[in-house]
């Protein structure tokens, strides 16, 4: 954890711009952002981005993984890795979903979680 900051500092605006810091460092693409403060007990963030392959999809996962637990102190669980198509990160506050492009478009989890308007939903611009 960085020299001055506490886990219960951690909130969930830190811990998604590490999230994102790490995604935009390992190539992810398409990141998306939603934000469901308010919304649901579950996070206050949900990130959704895509990997070129199923390696590249568990190594993007990895780095997240490693990245939250070296920096930050933020032991994560994780769904998928195994597959390479899918993985699902639980970070507590900020959820992640890293996928293979054509399992992305299948199941659409944009479409479910963003407002109808859009608002919400960030194309995050790292």
């Amino acid at each position: 954890m960085p020299m001055g900051v506490t886990q219960l500092e951690l909130t969930g605006e830190r811990l998604l711009d590490a999230v994102l810091t790490t995604l935009s460092d390992n190539k992810a693409e398409d990141v998306v952002q939603i934000d469901l403060r308010g919304k649901t007990a579950v996070c206050d963030y949900m990130v959704i981005c895509t990997g070129r392959s199923s390696r590249q999809v568990a190594a993007i996962a990895d780095k997240v993984e490693e990245t939250l637990k070296q920096d930050h102190g933020v032991l994560c669980k994780s769904e998928g890795k195994e597959g390479g198509d899918w993985v699902l990160i639980d970070a507590g506050d900020v959820l992640v979903h890293v996928f293979r492009p054509e399992v992305r478009e299948f199941y659409q989890l944009e479409k479910m979680w963003q407002p109808v308007n859009g608002a919400e939903a960030q194309t995050a611009l790292r």
